[in-house]
């Protein structure tokens, strides 16, 4: 039998439940995932039903030959880029997004697609993931690209923009911070004052570089600048192909520094001072789309949301996940190499 609380009104602590309602819980979850999926199904049918030609056309030969209408598709990456913790299909993360882009360039109808991205960058494998992912679209499928920049479009944010065939910026929006950082802490002093000290075993003598607990030595520097050097060469040439650029004219932008919409306009660094309706209607023409008001496709964010709100209300009935749920947690800075803004942070 389930323990008898102290207050019989109040609800059962997870650890309280026995494993029988336990189970009971988890397939009452399931069946409600499962019925969600399923009105998923039916409004979809409908919606397509619903634009069907009437009168006689309007028969299942008709619905199955019916063209679909152009749209613009839409993906909004916002926060830190870097790789999902879990890969988990509705999570944030570099997989996800790039699964999203490819999914809406695989979508009939679908003429150009807007990437929405208010973010300060991130590290330098899931940027490049994305970006990369943006390339292979362009050249397979010959869907253009528009970047949209919200408040923050810095470091691996307008990396993602530079992939792009226009982008759109509000005037004050804050961009560029085009470089690369590492960042190496050293707290020998502050170890030494606690009586802490760190003694690895390794397999060469660079294998602990970037150790907090001793000084950097000079050839380790060089080492660490060396790898520094490289991925920013890296950034450089993807911004000076994506803005038609050469090498020589991106490199005294692309000394870290922030700019504002309107001077990274000046500089070149963007194409259009405007909103999310510019974005879309801009993205509409170089789709060959010719609607006043192109329509705008974003599903499957909906159904990432609901999945998304489905796990939380799990770990909030079962206590799944041992810690809780936090809510509106600052992301971690990543490690490694980073295309990011820190002041965005």
């Amino acid at each position: 039998m389930d323990p008898i609380p102290e207050n019989p009104g109040a609800p059962l602590e997870p650890h309280q439940l026995s494993p029988r309602r336990i189970k009971r819980r988890l397939i009452a979850a399931l069946i409600v995932l499962h019925a969600v999926s399923l009105l998923a199904a039916v409004f979809l049918v409908v919606k397509s039903k619903g634009d069907a030609p009437k009168g006689r056309g309007g028969n299942a030969k008709s619905l199955l030959n019916l063209k679909p209408k152009d749209t613009v598709g839409w993906v909004s990456i916002r926060g830190p880029i870097m790789a999902s913790e879990s890969g988990k299909p509705w999570e944030r993360g570099a997989e996800q997004w790039s699964r999203r882009i490819e999914q809406l360039a695989e979508t009939k109808g679908v003429k150009a697609i807007v990437l929405d991205i208010n973010s300060p960058g991130g590290s330098v494998g899931a940027v490049q993931e994305i970006y990369m992912r943006i390339q292979r679209v362009k050249k397979e499928k010959k869907i253009p690209f528009v970047a949209l920049f919200g408040d923050v479009s810095a470091s691996g944010g307008y990396y993602l923009g530079a992939a792009c065939d226009k982008i759109v910026a509000h005037p004050g929006t804050i961009t560029g911070s085009i470089g690369v950082i590492f960042s190496v802490s050293n707290l020998e002093g502050l170890f030494q004052k606690v009586g802490y000290k760190q003694d690895p075993i390794k397999s060469g003598k660079h294998k602990d570089i970037g150790s907090p607990a001793r000084p950097m030595t000079p050839e380790e520097r060089a080492i660490l600048q060396s790898l520094i050097d490289d991925a920013y060469g890296q950034f450089v040439q993807a911004v000076a192909d994506g803005r038609k650029m050469t090498v020589e004219q991106v490199r005294p932008l692309a000394d870290g520094r922030i700019y504002s919409g309107n001077q990274a306009k000046e500089a070149g660094l963007v194409d259009v001072l405007g909103d999310s309706f510019d974005a879309t209607k801009l993205a509409a023409e170089l789709g060959g789309i010719k609607d006043e008001k192109p329509r705008v496709r974003r599903d499957t964010e909906k159904l990432n949301d609901i999945f998304e709100l489905l796990e939380t209300r799990a770990r909030l009935t079962f206590g799944l996940g041992g810690g809780g749920v936090t809510v509106n947690a600052a992301p971690a800075l990543p490690r490694g190499l980073l295309y990011a803004w820190s002041g965005g942070w």
